[in-house]
Protein backbone atom coordinates (compact mmCIF):
# COMPACT_ATOMS: atom_id res chain seq x y z
CA UNK A 1 0.00 0.00 0.00
CA UNK A 2 1.37 3.53 -1.07
CA UNK A 3 -0.31 6.94 -0.45
CA UNK A 4 -0.75 8.72 -3.48
CA UNK A 5 1.65 11.80 -3.87
CA UNK A 6 0.09 15.18 -2.28
CA UNK A 7 -1.65 13.04 0.74
CA UNK A 8 -0.22 14.66 4.03
CA UNK A 9 1.19 13.00 6.71
CA UNK A 10 2.48 15.69 8.27
CA UNK A 11 0.03 18.63 7.91
CA UNK A 12 1.65 22.47 8.90
CA UNK A 13 0.12 23.86 11.70
CA UNK A 14 -2.37 26.58 10.93
CA UNK A 15 -0.75 30.24 10.01
CA UNK A 16 2.14 29.34 7.88
CA UNK A 17 3.36 32.37 5.63
CA UNK A 18 5.63 32.86 2.68
CA UNK A 19 7.87 35.77 2.82
CA UNK A 20 11.16 35.74 0.72
CA UNK A 21 14.79 35.20 2.21
CA UNK A 22 17.55 37.93 2.23
CA UNK A 23 20.14 36.00 4.44
CA UNK A 24 21.22 33.08 6.63
CA UNK A 25 22.28 35.04 9.98
CA UNK A 26 24.68 33.04 12.74
CA UNK A 27 23.61 29.57 12.10
CA UNK A 28 20.48 29.34 13.59
CA UNK A 29 18.07 32.29 12.19
CA UNK A 30 17.11 33.22 8.42
CA UNK A 31 16.30 36.84 7.87
CA UNK A 32 13.40 36.96 5.53
CA UNK A 33 11.04 39.78 4.26
CA UNK A 34 7.33 39.98 3.62
CA UNK A 35 6.12 40.63 0.41
CA UNK A 36 3.24 42.40 1.01
CA UNK A 37 4.29 44.66 3.99
CA UNK A 38 8.11 44.73 3.25
CA UNK A 39 8.09 44.16 7.03
CA UNK A 40 11.33 41.76 8.38
CA UNK A 41 10.68 38.04 9.16
CA UNK A 42 13.14 36.37 11.28
CA UNK A 43 12.92 32.51 11.63
CA UNK A 44 14.74 30.00 13.30
CA UNK A 45 16.38 27.31 11.14
CA UNK A 46 17.10 23.75 12.52
CA UNK A 47 19.41 22.88 9.62
CA UNK A 48 23.23 22.93 10.26
CA UNK A 49 24.44 22.03 6.78
CA UNK A 50 25.51 23.95 4.44
CA UNK A 51 21.92 23.65 1.91
CA UNK A 52 24.21 23.92 -0.79
CA UNK A 53 22.50 25.91 -3.71
CA UNK A 54 19.20 26.62 -1.92
CA UNK A 55 19.92 30.18 0.22
CA UNK A 56 19.51 32.55 -2.59
CA UNK A 57 18.39 35.81 -1.73
CA UNK A 58 14.81 36.58 -2.85
CA UNK A 59 13.92 32.66 -2.93
CA UNK A 60 10.44 31.94 -1.50
CA UNK A 61 10.75 30.83 2.31
CA UNK A 62 8.09 28.98 3.73
CA UNK A 63 7.51 29.55 7.82
CA UNK A 64 5.62 27.98 10.40
CA UNK A 65 4.42 29.74 12.97
CA UNK A 66 5.78 28.12 16.98
CA UNK A 67 4.07 26.23 19.08
CA UNK A 68 6.20 28.22 21.96
CA UNK A 69 4.48 31.31 21.97
CA UNK A 70 7.09 32.56 24.80
CA UNK A 71 10.09 31.35 21.96
CA UNK A 72 12.62 34.61 20.93
CA UNK A 73 12.15 33.69 17.04
CA UNK A 74 8.31 33.28 16.56
CA UNK A 75 8.91 31.44 13.01
CA UNK A 76 10.29 28.17 12.14
CA UNK A 77 12.04 27.65 8.70
CA UNK A 78 10.34 25.04 6.92
CA UNK A 79 10.90 25.10 3.46
CA UNK A 80 12.77 26.98 0.44
CA UNK A 81 11.69 27.05 -3.11
CA UNK A 82 13.99 26.18 -6.29
CA UNK A 83 14.42 28.97 -8.53
CA UNK A 84 12.08 28.77 -11.57
CA UNK A 85 10.17 25.92 -10.17
CA UNK A 86 10.59 22.12 -11.36
CA UNK A 87 8.63 20.50 -14.17
CA UNK A 88 5.38 22.25 -13.52
CA UNK A 89 5.80 23.04 -9.84
CA UNK A 90 6.17 26.67 -9.22
CA UNK A 91 7.06 26.77 -5.79
CA UNK A 92 8.83 23.94 -5.96
CA UNK A 93 9.53 23.62 -2.60
CA UNK A 94 12.51 21.55 -0.64
CA UNK A 95 12.06 21.04 2.93
CA UNK A 96 14.76 22.23 5.13
CA UNK A 97 13.25 21.53 8.36
CA UNK A 98 15.82 18.57 9.61
CA UNK A 99 12.86 17.11 12.14
CA UNK A 100 10.85 16.34 9.07
CA UNK A 101 12.83 12.86 8.06
CA UNK A 102 12.38 11.45 12.01
CA UNK A 103 8.69 12.51 12.17
CA UNK A 104 7.48 11.62 8.74
CA UNK A 105 9.15 8.07 9.22
CA UNK A 106 6.91 7.80 12.09
CA UNK A 107 4.21 8.66 10.77
CA UNK A 108 4.42 6.70 7.82
CA UNK A 109 5.10 3.27 9.42
CA UNK A 110 1.77 4.04 11.24
CA UNK A 111 -0.04 4.61 8.36
CA UNK A 112 1.41 1.19 7.20
CA UNK A 113 2.95 3.25 3.74
CA UNK A 114 6.53 1.94 4.66
CA UNK A 115 7.22 -1.83 3.46
CA UNK A 116 10.52 -1.63 5.00
CA UNK A 117 9.55 -1.29 8.60
CA UNK A 118 5.99 -2.99 8.03
CA UNK A 119 6.17 -6.44 9.67
CA UNK A 120 7.29 -4.44 12.91
CA UNK A 121 4.96 -4.19 15.74
CA UNK A 122 6.76 -1.06 17.64
CA UNK A 123 8.54 1.60 17.18
CA UNK A 124 10.99 3.01 20.08
CA UNK A 125 12.48 6.69 19.18
CA UNK A 126 15.88 7.88 19.98
CA UNK A 127 16.83 4.23 20.78
CA UNK A 128 20.40 3.78 22.59
CA UNK A 129 22.64 1.40 21.07
CA UNK A 130 26.78 1.02 22.29
CA UNK A 131 27.94 4.82 22.33
CA UNK A 132 25.10 6.40 19.64
CA UNK A 133 21.94 7.33 19.77
CA UNK A 134 19.76 6.08 16.58
CA UNK A 135 16.83 7.56 15.39
CA UNK A 136 14.88 4.48 16.02
CA UNK A 137 14.32 1.17 16.88
CA UNK A 138 11.30 -1.10 15.73
CA UNK A 139 10.72 -4.55 17.13
CA UNK A 140 8.31 -7.62 16.81
CA UNK A 141 8.42 -10.83 17.89
CA UNK A 142 10.33 -13.67 15.93
CA UNK A 143 11.95 -10.45 14.27
CA UNK A 144 15.58 -9.25 14.41
CA UNK A 145 15.38 -5.82 15.79
CA UNK A 146 15.63 -3.21 13.22
CA UNK A 147 17.53 0.39 13.92
CA UNK A 148 17.02 3.15 11.36
CA UNK A 149 19.07 6.54 11.45
CA UNK A 150 17.52 9.20 9.12
CA UNK A 151 18.61 11.99 7.17
CA UNK A 152 17.47 14.58 5.53
CA UNK A 153 18.89 15.33 2.02
CA UNK A 154 18.47 18.91 0.10
CA UNK A 155 21.21 18.63 -2.50
CA UNK A 156 20.96 17.54 -5.87
CA UNK A 157 23.22 17.68 -8.64
CA UNK A 158 22.25 16.34 -12.42
CA UNK A 159 19.75 15.13 -11.00
CA UNK A 160 21.28 12.65 -8.07
CA UNK A 161 19.93 13.29 -4.86
CA UNK A 162 22.84 13.01 -2.96
CA UNK A 163 23.77 13.46 0.70
CA UNK A 164 25.70 15.40 3.00
CA UNK A 165 25.94 18.69 2.01
CA UNK A 166 29.06 19.54 3.94
CA UNK A 167 31.46 16.82 6.02
CA UNK A 168 29.78 15.17 8.80
CA UNK A 169 31.55 13.82 11.25
CA UNK A 170 28.42 13.00 13.11
CA UNK A 171 27.21 11.02 10.29
CA UNK A 172 30.42 8.65 9.49
CA UNK A 173 29.79 8.01 13.32
CA UNK A 174 26.40 6.85 12.68
CA UNK A 175 27.45 4.77 9.59
CA UNK A 176 30.13 2.32 12.21
CA UNK A 177 27.16 2.21 14.85
CA UNK A 178 24.75 0.48 12.25
CA UNK A 179 27.56 -1.24 10.74
CA UNK A 180 28.65 -2.81 13.94
CA UNK A 181 25.00 -3.52 14.36
CA UNK A 182 24.16 -5.32 11.00
CA UNK A 183 27.53 -7.77 11.87
CA UNK A 184 25.95 -8.50 14.97
CA UNK A 185 22.56 -10.01 12.84
CA UNK A 186 20.34 -6.93 13.93
CA UNK A 187 18.90 -5.08 11.14
CA UNK A 188 20.46 -1.55 10.11
CA UNK A 189 19.45 0.91 7.62
CA UNK A 190 19.25 4.45 6.70
CA UNK A 191 16.23 6.26 5.88
CA UNK A 192 17.38 9.21 3.48
CA UNK A 193 14.46 11.63 2.96
CA UNK A 194 14.80 13.60 -0.41
CA UNK A 195 13.01 16.76 0.28
CA UNK A 196 12.85 17.97 -3.21
CA UNK A 197 11.33 17.32 -6.10
CA UNK A 198 14.21 17.04 -8.67
CA UNK A 199 16.21 13.92 -7.32
CA UNK A 200 15.74 10.98 -9.77
CA UNK A 201 18.07 8.73 -7.42
CA UNK A 202 20.26 8.63 -4.27
CA UNK A 203 23.79 8.59 -3.99
CA UNK A 204 26.37 10.24 -1.28
CA UNK A 205 28.24 13.68 -2.27
CA UNK A 206 31.46 12.02 -2.11
CA UNK A 207 32.91 15.59 -3.62
CA UNK A 208 31.90 16.88 -0.11
CA UNK A 209 32.44 14.21 2.38
CA UNK A 210 34.56 11.50 0.36
CA UNK A 211 35.02 9.49 4.03
CA UNK A 212 31.07 9.47 4.33
CA UNK A 213 30.99 8.26 1.00
CA UNK A 214 33.67 5.50 1.97
CA UNK A 215 31.77 4.73 5.29
CA UNK A 216 28.64 4.23 3.20
CA UNK A 217 29.93 2.04 0.58
CA UNK A 218 31.71 -0.44 3.85
CA UNK A 219 28.01 -0.24 5.26
CA UNK A 220 26.10 -1.37 2.57
CA UNK A 221 28.72 -4.55 1.92
CA UNK A 222 27.81 -5.35 5.49
CA UNK A 223 24.23 -5.42 5.07
CA UNK A 224 23.44 -1.87 5.79
CA UNK A 225 20.02 -0.75 4.26
CA UNK A 226 19.70 2.27 2.35
CA UNK A 227 16.28 3.76 1.83
CA UNK A 228 16.10 7.01 -0.07
CA UNK A 229 12.35 7.95 -0.32
CA UNK A 230 11.40 11.41 -1.86
CA UNK A 231 8.97 13.94 -0.25
CA UNK A 232 6.09 15.81 -1.45
CA UNK A 233 6.27 19.26 0.33
CA UNK A 234 3.17 22.02 -0.20
CA UNK A 235 2.07 24.56 2.03
CA UNK A 236 -0.34 22.37 3.19
CA UNK A 237 2.44 19.94 4.62
CA UNK A 238 4.63 16.96 3.85
CA UNK A 239 3.94 13.49 2.71
CA UNK A 240 5.53 10.59 0.67
CA UNK A 241 6.23 10.52 -3.35
CA UNK A 242 7.46 7.52 -4.02
CA UNK A 243 11.09 5.33 -3.37
CA UNK A 244 13.99 6.21 -5.29
CA UNK A 245 16.59 3.20 -5.89
CA UNK A 246 20.68 4.38 -5.26
CA UNK A 247 22.55 5.15 -8.31
CA UNK A 248 23.58 2.17 -10.45
CA UNK A 249 27.43 2.26 -8.90
CA UNK A 250 26.15 2.33 -5.38
CA UNK A 251 23.55 -0.12 -5.89
CA UNK A 252 25.39 -2.76 -6.56
CA UNK A 253 27.11 -2.81 -3.22
CA UNK A 254 23.35 -3.75 -1.77
CA UNK A 255 23.76 -6.95 -0.25
CA UNK A 256 20.30 -6.60 1.62
CA UNK A 257 17.79 -5.04 -0.83
CA UNK A 258 14.87 -3.85 0.69
CA UNK A 259 11.30 -3.81 -0.86
CA UNK A 260 11.00 -2.42 -3.98
CA UNK A 261 9.23 0.46 -4.42
CA UNK A 262 5.16 0.71 -4.08
CA UNK A 263 4.85 3.83 -6.02
CA UNK A 264 6.45 5.96 -8.13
Amino acid sequence: MCNAEGTLLLPFPPGCRVTRLVRREKRFTAVTVDPNSGHEVRAHTNNTGSMLGLLRPGALALLSPAANPDRALKWTLEALALPGGHRGLNPAWVGVNTLTPNRLLAAAWRAGLLPEASPYACMTPEAKTGDSRLDARFDSDGLPPLFVECKNVTLVEDGQAQFPDAASERGRKHLLELTRLAGEGCRAALFFLVQRPDGDCFAPAEAIDPDYAAGLATALRAGVEAWAWRAHISEAGVGLAGRLGLAPSWAALATIRAPEPCCT
